[in-house]
């Protein structure tokens, strides 16, 4: 028993100072909302054991694509264990103008929109390594808006992290029903969220009285933490390498004190 504890707390050192090898897993879920079969990503660092703080990933608007991968390998290099969620469907990766239509589909039917993430969200809470008292959710674009309106469903989570994501909502009452915090990261200059919409979002939540902070990247546009977008902030949509890392950073600081967790 004294070699079993003493093996367990060098790996649990070696672990945490980056000298034991951590293995990124990933495998590919499919699960079902209502009728409709989904297909999203798992991945986590299978070298750390018991219950993690776990997130879930709301995919932008051309549904669950490399990025999503990408930052799902990046939060479990993080130590946290995180299911990619796929909204739209098995199969459906729309491009755009497609991706708009896709995309309006849901913003323009919450209910449905709600139910593809809460779906989603018991996939995360059923694996085996979730702490179920520590579950966060972020989102890009499409995602950005719709981990708000997971918030704003009730589900049980810590915190939500919205990248350049539109902060409209039809009934602005829901406000009262987030139980966590929230973080929004948004460019400054982004023209696709306009400035009434912001100020009716920090409205809903001073009157829900939600601890929220809404951080703006001066100079940033639409989708600045996505490199297919480009350069051009005048078409509206562009990356911002400043903005990217800053607010990777804002968010990973959030997650760290949502979850009270060391950094």
């Amino acid at each position: 028993m004294k070699i079993n504890r003493a093996f367990i707390l060098l790996s649990s050192l070696l672990l945490s100072s980056g000298l034991l090898r951590s293995e990124i897993k990933e495998t590919v879920v499919e699960y079902k909302s209502g009728d409709v079969v989904c297909e999203g990503l798992h991945v986590v660092d299978s070298a750390r054991t018991g219950k993690l703080p776990s997130v879930l990933i709301i995919h932008q608007w051309i549904g669950l694509s490399e990025n999503e991968k990408m930052r799902a390998r990046m939060l479990a290099e993080l130590g946290y264990n995180v299911f990619a969620a796929d909204v739209y469907g098995k199969g459906i990766r729309p491009q755009p103008p497609a991706a708009g239509q896709e995309a309006g589909k849901y913003k323009s039917d919450r209910k449905l929109y709600r139910e593809r993430m809460l779906s989603a969200l018991e996939v995360l809470c059923k694996e085996p390594q979730t702490d179920s008292a520590k579950v966060a959710a972020i989102g890009y674009c499409f995602g950005g808006t719709g981990v708000i309106e997971l918030a704003r469903s009730g589900a049980m989570l810590k915190g939500v992290v919205s990248f350049h994501g539109g902060l409209d909502s039809p009934a602005p009452a829901d406000g009262r029903n987030i139980k966590g915090s929230v973080l929004v990261l948004h460019g400054a200059d982004d023209p696709f969220v306009p400035a009434q919409g912001i100020a009716a979002f920090e409205k809903e939540m001073q009157d829900a009285k939600v601890e929220y902070k809404l951080v703006s990247y001066p100079g940033a546009v639409h989708s600045f933490t996505q490199k297919a977008a480009g350069n051009d902030n005048s078409k509206g949509a562009a990356y911002n390498e400043a903005a990217d890392k800053a607010s990777w950073e804002e968010m990973r600081t959030f997650l760290v004190r949502v979850f009270k967790t060391e950094g």
